[in-house]
């Protein structure tokens, strides 16, 4: 199931477990908000809101709080010597869709607990022998070319350089 909410006078389309960056919200890291205007649920029977879904909520978890990149403002009035530069970073929040409420249910006050990765189990056998080959065949390096000898009777001459001439006899 999929929703689009809006918020900051933008749409965005979330599903559970969805990691979005919206303008800046009142709230901690690590709280849960509601986001009341649901604009539409799809899934197998899509709902489309007249312009919202009444007792449709999507509830989200702040994670962060960023800026975004540096935007420079630069004014130039040419002839008058008149310059202005000026920086500004837009705040966000990053926020982490926990649940898809319908009917009015409420969301929950705490964020859920999110699962731990686990590591990958270890090969057995020849597998795991072919799994070493692999990793020492990406290791090997290769042997260092050998340099050619150096010739004392010839002088060496530089690449694109011009070959030297005798002076003409007057």
């Amino acid at each position: 199931m999929f929703a689009v909410i809006k918020a900051g006078g933008k749409q965005y389309r979330v599903v559970a477990e969805d990691v979005i960056r919206i303008d800046r919200v009142a709230a901690e890291p690590g709280q849960v908000i509601e986001f009341g205007e649901v604009l539409l649920l799809g899934g197998d029977k899509p709902t489309v809101g007249v312009p919202t879904i009444a007792g449709a909520t999507v509830a989200g978890e702040v994670l962060q709080h960023t800026r975004g990149d540096k935007v420079i403002a630069f004014k130039k009035r040419r002839r008058k010597n008149s310059r202005r530069k000026r920086g500004f970073r837009h705040d966000f929040s990053v926020i982490r869709i926990t649940e898809i409420l319908t009917d009015g249910a409420k969301p929950q006050t705490t964020p859920p607990a999110r699962p731990k990765k686990e590591p990958k189990p270890k090969l057995e056998g020849e597998a795991a022998e072919a799994q070493a080959a692999k990793t020492a065949e990406k290791k090997a390096k290769k042997p260092a070319a050998k340099k050619a000898e150096k010739k004392a009777d010839k002088p060496r001459v530089k690449a694109g350089a011009k070959p030297a001439t005798k002076a003409k006899k007057k």
